[in-house]
């Protein structure tokens, strides 16, 4: 009987912890660099744009959103941290511009032809945070011209710093939760309560419970990302709604 009530108290914390991820930086990360490569393609007059992020354990990067030619297949794509000229950019910081990538022994020709799409010329951007290199941001083919300038260089540059400011920002909560994570297994033990077991228990939310919490902290995310008007109208209306939860709970 403890045992089992230390599983549900484990349980409805740790969806608590995921609903506050929710509600804090609802899918935040992906959003916003989705956002930043279409607005990248568009400025540049690109065919394609993508982002890819260092996974330092498996020592490959892995190409987390794209928009333009080849996106469906560019996005999941992984490949070794040094091949490639991203690469060569995610291992030595430096950004670089390539108007002939056929003539460019760092290209990775069978990696481009995975995605359906080969380009001729490549401006590639590390992302940069705290002089550590946690991804890399591509642009590919200038329509309007044979290759990338420096212009073009400097302003990708600060598409790149918004980008690892989202990014960092993802990984600082993802880090907490995996921190949290490990407390409660710690204070657990082993033998007692199984935390996997509860996390695959929470599953994408389909259960009712489960699903409501979510739907709450999606709602929350959503109120955050609105102006401030917005913001303090809705926070009246929970205001209001929660005194009258607690009169009713006086009064029954």
């Amino acid at each position: 009987m403890a045992t089992d009530t230390l599983t549900e108290q484990l349980r409805r914390l740790l969806l608590a912890v995921r609903a506050t991820g929710r509600a804090i930086l609802p899918n935040a990360s992906d959003e916003l660099l989705q956002t930043i490569v279409e607005a990248a393609a568009r400025l540049f007059g690109a065919a394609a744009a993508s982002i890819a992020l260092v996974d330092e354990q498996a020592q490959e990067l892995v190409f987390r959103v794209a928009h333009g030619a080849g996106q469906d297949e560019v996005i999941g794509l992984r490949i070794p941290s040094n091949q490639g000229i991203a690469g060569y950019v995610a291992s030595t910081g430096q950004p670089i511009a390539v108007s002939d990538v056929q003539a460019d022994p760092r290209f990775a020709r069978a990696t481009a032809q995975q995605t359906g799409y080969v380009p001729r010329s490549i401006l590639a951007m590390p992302l940069i945070y705290e002089d550590r290199v946690i991804g890399v941001m591509e642009v590919l083919d200038k329509i309007s011209a044979p290759s990338f300038g420096m212009q073009d260089m400097e302003l990708l540059s600060l598409f790149a710093r918004q980008a690892a400011i989202a990014i960092h920002q993802a990984q600082q909560v993802e880090r907490l939760n995996q921190a949290l994570l490990a407390g409660l297994a710690q204070l657990a033990g082993d033998e007692t309560t199984d935390l996997a077991g509860i996390l695959d228990s929470l599953g994408d939310g389909t259960d009712a419970e489960t699903r409501e919490v979510f739907e709450i902290a999606d709602s929350f995310g959503a109120i955050g990302a609105i102006g401030e008007a917005e913001r303090q109208a809705c926070l009246q209306i929970l205001k209001t709604f929660g005194e009258y939860a607690r009169s009713r709970r006086r009064f029954s």
